[in-house]
């Protein structure tokens, strides 16, 4: 088993905000726009580097993608950010029609996602983004693991073309890839070998299940951990190549369970490979107010619920 260390504890909004600058670094197309949020997404790095590059829309979201829009048609490379529910849920008609429909390459940044936004409450904890931008026909969906990925993700973003959906959080977490980790938009991230099961995480659940395969090896049992940080495109082939080794998939996702990462894996596995599966996601609930650890236990997203999928989908094997 390939053991991970905790390198450091960052928020992966902060390397949105490196990733930003860097894009904006190498290419001069690309721009940041912002709904009153600068701070909050980490544009200031950017911002104060390219002034003539940032805009701020003001609490106008719906204004902020049309806008957005009309610089990539103008040729920009637009990066626009705000709070998840903000960048989906209040404006998917603008998405839907002036950048999906459109083709436009526009870069949805999409701050303080899941129940880890913590203490703001249900209002702010979207948990459903994922399943809304995903379904959108041309949309790419990319939800990075930690800190150091989410460097690397903005910056394949910003040289990706076609409409982009980036996802990431508010708390500090662990941070545990490093530079020289490939990341490449739509491949999945082989972090475990095993035998008994797979497990498929995405974003902050990531770490999780590295965590539970370590419990899982004091039981025996040989976990494979697979980062999926792209919802879509997804790596079918990867998927079905561990689930025809393991026999059995658990999924891990900080979203609900209607519309996210269970519903895309569970569908390529029913086409290509049938075989037992259990979910760690948000059963159709709201969030609560709550630290991130609290919730994250709360709602059975904790390494322990890892552990109970896997021993219930094993049991079906």
């Amino acid at each position: 088993m390939k053991s991970y260390k905790i390198l450091d504890n960052k928020d992966t909004r902060s390397g949105f905000g490196v990733g930003l600058l860097q894009a904006g670094q190498a290419d001069e197309r690309v721009v940041a726009l912002t709904a009153d949020l600068k701070g909050s997404v980490k544009m200031d790095s950017f911002a104060k580097a390219f002034p003539d590059r940032f805009y701020e829309c003001g609490i106008a979201e719906a204004n902020m993608i049309d806008v957005a829009a009309g610089l990539a048609t103008a040729g920009k490379i637009p990066f626009a950010g705000t709070f998840a529910n903000f960048a989906t849920a209040r404006v998917y008609d603008q998405i839907r029609q002036c950048v999906a429909y459109s083709n436009k390459n526009v870069k949805i940044c999409a701050s303080h996602a899941g129940v880890t936004l913590g203490e703001d409450g249900a209002t702010h904890q979207t948990l459903e983004d994922i399943g809304l931008m995903k379904m959108l026909p041309g949309m790419t969906v990319i939800v990075p693991c930690d800190y150091q990925q989410n460097i690397q993700a903005t910056v394949a973003a910003a040289k990706h073309v076609g409409p982009t959906y980036l996802r990431f959080g508010r708390p500090k977490r662990p941070v545990f890839t490093t530079p020289d980790m490939e990341f490449v938009i739509g491949k999945a991230q082989l972090l475990n070998e095993g035998k008994d099961v797979s497990i498929f995480a995405t974003g902050h659940l990531v770490w999780e299940a590295l965590v539970a395969c370590e419990k899982l090896e004091e039981r025996g049992i040989s976990a494979e951990v697979i980062n999926i940080h792209t919802i879509k495109p997804l790596d079918v082939e990867a998927i079905i190549k561990s689930v025809m080794k393991t026999g059995c998939a658990v999924t891990a996702e900080e979203h609900q369970l209607n519309g996210g990462l269970f519903d895309s894996v569970a569908q390529a596995v029913i086409r290509h490979n049938p075989v037992p599966m259990e979910a760690v996601a948000v059963m159709d609930e709201w969030g609560q107010s709550g630290t991130p650890d609290e919730l994250l236990k709360a709602y059975h997203l904790d390494s322990d619920s890892i552990v109970g999928a896997v021993l219930k989908a094993i049991v079906r094997k």
